[in-house]
């Protein structure tokens, strides 16, 4: 895969952020593992201060700084991500991903070998309480649909790498859906049976979206780090 060339890297407290876009639109990123977006109790630094702090010391703003939070990452999944620097931007990339009209993809390692690509078609809701989503009827209070495609590349050790194209949009869907199938995410402690020190297999390699002014695509790859489950696919990962 051809990976998108960083502009450079910021150094957030412990994380190193690569830089990949920057225009007066739009910032494109790498999230760090573990790295929350956005505050959240833990108090850590995330991801969402430390970009505005760096838009406000690489073009000298002073005073708050706008960046625009359109999508999400899972704490401890990482990948690429972009923010907008306008709220028209904003705006126009809401829509995009509240629609689907973008693509969104994802590497993980399954637990299991899986033949065969496959949809997988479930309804979700979610604990309000727990932040837990699970599998449940369609009829469900707060269900919602959630759906996406699973793609075999290689099978290893017991385990299996796979690219999930997304077609919704749903919290967690990616760790549960997998689950239901049989097939839980190697490292995942919360959904699947992941051990202390074990990362999460899960990895957003790639984001396409509309530039919103332009109307150009912007494509920005990423492969994930090669530790843990990854080193066990670095090859073929690298051919996609």
């Amino acid at each position: 895969m051809n990976e998108t060339e960083r502009l450079e890297t910021l150094q957030a407290g412990k994380y190193a952020v690569p830089i990949l876009y920057l225009d007066n639109h739009l910032l494109g990123v790498v999230k760090p593992c573990n790295m929350p977006v956005q505050a959240d109790d833990s108090r850590d630094l995330d991801l969402l201060t430390a970009l505005k702090g760096y838009i406000g010391e690489k073009f000298q703003k002073p005073g708050a700084v706008y960046l625009g939070l359109v999508h999400r990452l899972d704490r401890p999944v990482g990948g690429v991500m972009v923010f907008a620097r306008t709220s028209k931007a904003a705006e126009r990339l809401s829509r995009d991903f509240a629609g689907h009209d973008l693509e969104k993809r994802y590497l993980a390692v399954l637990q299991g070998e899986m033949t065969g690509a496959r949809e997988l078609d479930d309804y979700l809701v979610k604990d309000g309480k727990t932040g837990m989503v699970r599998v449940c009827s369609p009829e469900e209070p707060g269900a919602k649909r959630a759906r996406l495609i699973t793609t075999p590349i290689a099978a290893r050790n017991g385990t299996t790498l796979v690219d999930v194209a997304l077609l919704t949009g749903r919290a967690h869907q990616i760790r549960v859906q997998h689950r239901q199938a049989g097939f839980p995410l190697w490292g995942d402690a919360r959904y699947g049976d992941g051990r202390p020190g074990q990362q999460i297999a899960l990895w957003a390699y790639r984001l396409t979206v509309t530039h919103p002014t332009l109307k150009t695509p912007v494509a920005l790859c990423a492969l994930p780090p090669d530790e843990g489950a990854w080193r066990l696919y670095r090859a073929e990962m690298e051919r996609l």
